[in-house]
């Protein structure tokens, strides 16, 4: 399976994307809607509406690379807001990600404080 190194750089586009777009429409709402340019080395990551589908675009040296995850029976879990900003994950963020895990609402366990050891 394909996997995006943790070190990547990753930028999420929070709408819903017609997934009949390929390179160009993707790299169009990059560079037009993200305000980025489409040929750095980062991933971008686009889902449609019913949340089942997933593209990610990228640039290699001479060309880009697309690929694209349907869920059979899930989906995935989505930002729901709606910024001007594009939103940046790590590698490791967007693996979880695509292995169904909701990064934005898990909490991680609460700080305990101790005045003493013994």
């Amino acid at each position: 399976m394909l996997r995006p190194s943790e070190s990547v750089q990753v930028y999420l586009y929070a709408d819903p994307v017609d997934m009949r777009k390929s390179i160009d429409g993707l790299s169009a709402l990059v560079e037009r809607e993200m305000a980025l340019s489409p040929n750095i080395q980062a991933l971008f990551v686009f889902c449609n509406r019913g949340r089942d589908k997933i593209k990610m675009l990228c640039w290699e040296r001479n060309g880009f690379i697309v690929w694209y995850k349907r869920l059979e029976r899930q989906r995935f879990k989505w930002p729901s807001m709606n910024t001007d900003a594009p939103l940046s994950l790590s590698g490791q963020e967007l693996n979880w990600l695509l292995d169904g895990f909701d990064i934005w609402n898990n909490k991680p366990h609460q700080r305990v404080y101790f005045d003493s050891v013994i």
